[in-house]
């Protein structure tokens, strides 16, 4: 006869046995350390990543795909040691992901890489250094002296950028950095907030995509908050830029499409509550002649629903500079602007040349 205290035990048993993790849940619990190249290549089942401090060596890039709702932080610093390899340095990857910097740098080490040219000559600058291709929440982190172009946003799903340093104000030091673009975005459902870029290229480039947000982030030295350039069969809608400040720049507010553009379209812009200040070429410069800013404008693409509604957007620009220029080949602007919320001061009169688009409100 089994005993009560028999049968008790094996129920107790039992159902500790149902309580335990199984294998592969307690594999997808793991903690994980990235300290190295070869430590981040395998993380898929690891639901809690922390980044130490590591230097990530000549001909090495740093990849690390994450599992889905991984929660990432950092604890150093992340230093890319002068390469040939192409870009990008640093690939961050994963669906739903959180990845706190804790305030700490991926440094590109640019200096040894910025001779005044870019990616146009000289020195081979890999680029772009770092490709986004995670949706989720990534914050508090720097991106310190890229060789060329910073960030490259490349989610599939939405996607919230907050709190992200790029510095690279250094490569102002006679005039040595160059095509330093802070964000470059052709992608959907994206929104970058409350972020510093100090550069010398565009703040951020929006050169494809829908449903994008840049709001209350601080630009400096570059060229800009910018829409493209569009080139053919690209569309941008949807995007709303608002609360951001840029100071000493060459251009305000861009939106550039490609002379040689065809089935291409800009659509549904909204700028609301920007300051601009220190601008040296063009307040707002809306052109279809890209690469050139005013010279004869495309007619195979459409730009419409340009507004500067909500807060007001004031924009002040230096002596040299031209206050407002539109630039659209024939019937390719159209439809009614609601310019009532835009004010800028300074500079040189502006030039409209809207074709078919009309542009109501305002003060410039």
């Amino acid at each position: 006869m089994i005993s009560a205290k028999t049968i008790l035990a094996a129920f107790v048993l039992a159902r500790l046995a149902l309580a335990m993790p199984s294998g592969t849940d307690t594999a997808k619990r793991a903690t994980c350390t990235v300290n190295s190249v070869s430590s981040a290549s395998s993380l898929s089942s690891c639901s809690s990543v922390v980044i130490s401090s590591f230097t990530v060596p000549s001909g090495s890039t740093l990849t690390m795909n994450f599992a889905e709702g991984a929660s990432v932080t950092m604890s150093g610093d992340v230093t890319f040691a002068s390469t040939t390899s192409s870009g990008p340095l640093v690939t961050i990857a994963g669906t739903g992901i959180t990845f706190n910097g804790n305030g700490h740098k991926f440094d590109g080490n640019g200096p040894d890489y910025w001779d005044g040219e870019g990616t146009n000559g000289g020195k081979t600058k890999p680029h772009p250094f770092m490709k986004l291709k995670a949706s989720g929440t990534l914050e508090n982190f720097t991106i310190l002296n890229t060789p060329a172009q910073a960030i490259s946003m490349g989610n599939d799903d939405p996607v919230v950028v907050s709190g992200v340093t790029v510095d690279n104000s250094a490569g102002d030091t006679n005039s040595l950095g160059h095509n330093t673009d802070g964000f470059d975005c052709s992608e959907s459902d994206v929104t970058i907030q409350n972020s510093v870029i100090k550069n010398q290229d565009d703040c951020i480039a929006i050169n494809a995509g829908s449903n994008i947000v840049f709001q209350n982030n601080q630009c400096s030295g570059g060229h800009g908050i910018s829409i493209g350039s569009i080139a053919s069969g690209k569309t941008v809608s949807g995007v709303t830029i608002s609360g951001n400040t840029v100071t000493n720049s060459q251009n305000g507010l861009r939106i550039k499409v490609n002379a040689d553009a065809t089935s291409a379209s800009v659509s549904g812009v909204t700028y609301s509550g920007n300051t601009l200040s220190g601008i040296t070429d063009y307040g707002i410069l809306v052109t279809e002649s890209y690469p050139d800013s005013f010279g004869t404008p495309g007619t195979g693409a459409s730009i419409s629903g340009i507004n500067f509604t909500g807060s007001k957007t004031t924009v002040a620009v230096d002596s040299s500079a031209t206050r407002v220029a539109v630039n659209c080949g024939s019937g390719a602007c159209s439809g009614t602007w609601n310019w009532g919320e835009l004010t800028v001061t300074g500079g040189k009169t502006s030039v409209i040349k809207a074709a078919s688009a009309t542009i109501s409100g305002g003060s410039y």
